[in-house]
C-alpha cells in the first residue's frame, strides 16, 4: 500500500499517544493492515468527538514504531527518531491537497538515549522553546536541551549528575521541571529550574525510601507521590510546602493491584478535589475516581478493554486511549460525572477489580453493565476506530481464568464459550518475560481467529500485573515455573481434547514466548502438542548474553536470564533439545533483529538440518528481509499473520 495512500479509518494499530498539555490536540503512531507506521495528529475540540488526522511521509517511506511523538497545541506533531546514538529531531504537519506531509528536520542530537517531554501551555511564541530533551549517558550524565521549533539549535540549559526521568512541570511557563533521579541505588524527585540550570531536592520522605511525584496541579501545590518511604511501594497525596505531612492511605494500597493516576479535576466540586486513577490487574484495565479529603473511591463503568495509562481531562470530559480485542485502540471520551452516577461509591480499600474469573472449560464474556449500549456505557464515545458492528469483523474474546500447578492462571481466551472444543486451538505465550496478554486488540491473533483458530493466551508465572511474586516467579529462572505452567495447562487441555475426539493444541510464541514454546515442545509428551510456530526466538538465557547488543544483556543479567536451572528437565537450552522437537515447526525471524540476533534462529535451522530433519516438510524457516525485532507489527507484517495463521491450522509448513 502507498503510504501517501493511507486514512485513519484504516488504522489497526495505535500507540505511544501524547497530549498536548493545554488539552487541545493529541498525536500516536498508527499503522494499517500491512503494519507500515505513520503519525496521526489528532484534534480534541471542547465539544464533538476527536478528529484524527495521517500524517503519512513523503516517498512511501514508513514512521518507526520506536519513535517518540511530542503533540504540540498547534496541531503539529514534534518527532524524534532513534538510529544507535543519533536521534533525530523533525516537525510534522497535517498534509494539504495540494501538498503532502510537511516534514521539516530540526536537528541532531547524539546520546546513547534521549526523550522529550512537552512544555507547558498553550500555542508558544515563534522561537519559544515547545519541548525539553533529556539526553542520557553512560558516565551516567543526564544532559537537558530546550529544543524550539522554528529550526535554531537546541540550547543545551544542563549537565545533571546522575539518570534523571519522569517530568512533571511545577509551574504553567514551563521554568520549573520535576524529574526523577536515579543514584547509589535509590530514585528521588528533584526540581530542575531551567532558567538557572540548577537542580535542588524535592522529596526525601525517608532516609532510604524511593520517592517519585506521579501528578502534580501548580494552582494549588495538590500533589500525588508514589514511595516506599512505609514499607511498600504505595501512593500518597497532599500539598507540597504545605504544614501537614504527605499521607498514605490505605484506600490507595490494594496487593497485587497498581494504580495509576491519570488526570485531576482542577474545579473542585462540594466534595473537593477528584483525582482519576487507573486500575491494572491482570489482562484488563478499570478506572476509580477518588476523593483524597473524602478517602472514598467511586468505581466508574467502563467497557471491558485496556486503558493507555495516559488522559487529559477537561470541560470536554475525560480523553483516554482505550483498546479492546475486538475494538482496534482509539481514544475515549468520557463524561465522568455520568459515570459516577453508574458507579458505585464505596469506603476505604474496596478499590474495583477488573472482571471476575471463571474456570477452565466454563467461561462468560464479562457481564455487561445494565446501562451499556453497542458503543459502551452511557457517558462513554471512542473516536476512530471500527469494533463488532464493522461488518462482523473483529473477533472478541474474553478473559477467563485456569487451574495452574502453584495457583490460578489468568488467560486471555478468543473463540468464546466452545473455544475448548474448537476444531483448531493455540496456546499462544508472550514475550518478554516481564510482559502480559492483555485485553486489547492483536493483529496476530484476530488473524488466527478469523482462520477458525481458538486462541488460548495465558499469563503464566513471570507476567506482569499479578503482583511481585508472581512476576518475580522467574528472576533468575527462565524456563522454569513458567514452563512448568505450560507444561501443565498443555496436559490439561489436550487431555480434555483428546476425550472429545480433537487434536491437541498448537503453540505459538514470540520472542521469550518463542524460546518457551520451544521448551515446552521439548518436553511435552508426546500427543499434547500438534504443530509449533515461533517468531524471534532465542536458544537459552546464556546464548543470549553470548549474542545480544550491551542493552539486552544488561537487561539479561538484571533478570537472572544466564542463571542454570538444576532440576530434573536439564539445562533449559533450546540447541540441547531440538531432537526431542519431532512436531511441524515454523521459525521467523527478522534478519535486522536488534534485540534477539538471527544468528539464534539460523543455529537452530542448522541443528535441525544436522539432525536429518526435512526443511520444507518437517520444519520451515522464514528470514524477513530488512525486518526488526517487532517483525509481526512492521511493514509487511500482514503477510507473516497469515503465514502463521494457515500454519497453525494445518501444520504444512509450505
Amino acid at each position: 500500500m502507498n503510504t501517501a495512500t493511507r486514512t485513519t479509518a484504516q488504522a489497526l494499530r495505535r500507540l505511544s499517544f501524547t497530549f498536548a498539555l493545554d488539552g487541545s490536540h493529541a498525536a500516536c503512531l498508527a499503522a494499517g493492515a500491512d503494519g507500515g507506521w505513520y503519525a496521526e495528529s489528532w484534534r480534541l475540540p471542547a465539544e464533538g468527538p476527536a478528529e484524527p488526522t495521517a500524517l503519512p511521509l513523503p516517498g512511501n517511506r514508513s514512521e518507526s514504531l520506536h519513535s517518540q511523538l511530542i503533540s504540540l497545541p498547534d496541531g503539529r506533531v514534534l518527532v524524534c527518531r532513534h538510529d544507535g546514538d543519533r536521534h533525530t529531531l523533525l516537525l510534522l504537519s497535517a498534509p494539504t491537497a495540494e501538498h503532502p506531509t510537511f516534514e521539516q528536520e530540526l536537528a541532531t542530537i547524539r546520546r546513547p538515549g534521549l526523550r522529550l517531554l512537552a512544555m507547558p501551555g498553550g500555542q508558544r511564541p515563534a522561537g519559544a522553546p515547545v519541548a525539553v530533551a533529556l539526553g542520557t549517558d553512560t558516565r551516567p550524565v543526564t544532559t537537558v536541551w530546550l529544543v524550539p521549533a522554528d529550526g535554531t539549535a537546541p540550547i543545551e540549559v544542563a549537565e545533571l549528575p546522575g539518570l534523571h526521568g519522569g517530568g512533571v512541570w511545577l509551574d504553567h511557563t514551563g521554568r520549573l521541571l520535576a524529574l526523577d533521579r536515579v543514584q547509589q541505588g535509590k530514585v528521588r524527585t528533584v526540581v530542575l529550574d531551567l532558567e538557572l540550570g540548577q537542580v535542588t531536592p524535592l522529596l526525601e520522605i525517608g532516609e532510604q525510601s524511593n520517592d517519585r511525584l506521579a501528578l502534580y496541579d501548580p494552582d494549588t501545590r495538590f500533589a500525588m507521590v508514589r514511595s516506599d518511604a512505609t514499607g511498600s511501594d504505595r501512593l500518597g497525596w497532599g500539598l507540597l510546602g504545605g504544614q501537614q505531612p504527605l499521607r498514605f492511605p490505605d484506600s490507595l494500597h490494594v496487593p497485587g493491584v497498581f494504580l495509576r493516576p491519570i488526570a485531576l479535576d482542577r474545579h473542585s466540586g462540594p466534595d473537593g478535589r477528584r483525582v482519576v486513577l487507573q486500575v491494572d490487574h491482570g489482562a484488563s484495565s478499570a478506572l476509580t475516581l477518588w476523593h483524597p479529603e473524602l478517602n472514598r473511591l467511586t468505581p466508574l463503568p467502563v467497557p471491558p478493554g485496556r486503558l493507555g495509562a495516559i488522559g487529559h481531562w477537561s470541560a470536554a470530559g475525560l480523553r483516554m486511549p482505550y483498546s479492546a480485542p475486538d475494538h482496534p485502540a482509539a481514544l475515549a471520551t468520557m463524561e465522568v460525572d455520568v459515570l459516577v452516577e453508574l458507579g458505585q461509591p464505596t469506603q476505604a480499600a474496596a478499590v474495583p477489580l477488573p472482571l471476575q474469573l471463571a474456570p477452565l472449560g466454563s467461561g462468560n464474556d464479562r457481564p455487561a453493565h445494565p446501562s451499556w449500549g453497542t458503543g459502551g456505557p452511557v457517558g462513554w464515545r471512542l473516536d476512530g476506530s471500527t469494533g463488532p458492528g464493522d461488518g462482523g469483523r473483529w473477533h472478541s474474546a474474553q478473559s477467563l481464568e485456569l487451574a495452574g500447578p502453584a495457583g490460578p492462571i489468568e488467560a486471555v481466551v478468543y473463540g468464546g464459550d466452545a473455544w475448548l472444543s474448537s476444531p483448531h486451538l493455540v496456546l499462544a505465550l508472550h514475550g518478554g518475560p516481564a510482559d502480559a496478554w492483555r485485553l486489547e486488540f492483536d493483529p496476530a491473533l484476530q488473524r488466527m481467529a478469523a482462520e477458525g483458530l481458538a486462541v488460548l493466551a495465558p499469563n503464566q508465572r513471570g507476567s506482569t500485573g499479578y503482583g511481585t511474586e508472581h512476576a518475580m516467579a522467574v528472576r533468575g529462572a527462565w524456563g522454569g515455573p513458567d514452563l512448568a505452567d505450560v507444561l501443565h495447562l498443555l496436559e490439561g487441555v489436550a487431555g480434555q481434547r483428546a476425550a472429545l475426539g480433537l487434536e491437541p493444541p498448537a503453540l505459538f510464541g514470540v520472542s521469550y514466548g518463542a524460546f518457551l514454546a520451544l521448551l515446552a515442545a521439548a518436553h511435552a509428551p508426546a500427543g499434547q502438542v500438534a504443530r509449533c510456530a515461533v517468531v524471534a526466538p532465542f536458544l537459552s538465557g546464556a546464548r543470549l548474553l553470548a549474542e545480544a547488543a550491551a542493552p539486552v544483556r544488561a537487561l539479561t543479567t538484571r533478570l537472572g536470564g544466564g542463571d542454570p536451572i538444576d532440576d530434573q528437565r536439564g539445562p533449559r537450552d533450546v540447541l540441547q533439545l531440538a531432537h526431542r522437537i519431532g512436531t511441524p515447526l515454523l521459525i521467523v525471524h527478522g534478519d535486522r533483529d536488534e534485540v534477539v540476533p538471527v544468528s539464534q534462529s539460523r543455529a537452530l535451522r542448522h541443528e535441525l538440518l544436522r539432525l536429518g530433519r526435512a526443511e520444507g516438510s518437517d520444519f520451515r524457516y522464514v528470514e524477513a528481509a530488512g525486518a526488526g525485532h517487532e517483525v509481526l507489527a512492521e511493514e509487511g507484517a500482514a503477510v507473516l499473520h497469515e503465514l502463521l495463521a494457515a500454519f497453525l491450522r494445518t501444520g504444512r509448513p509450505t
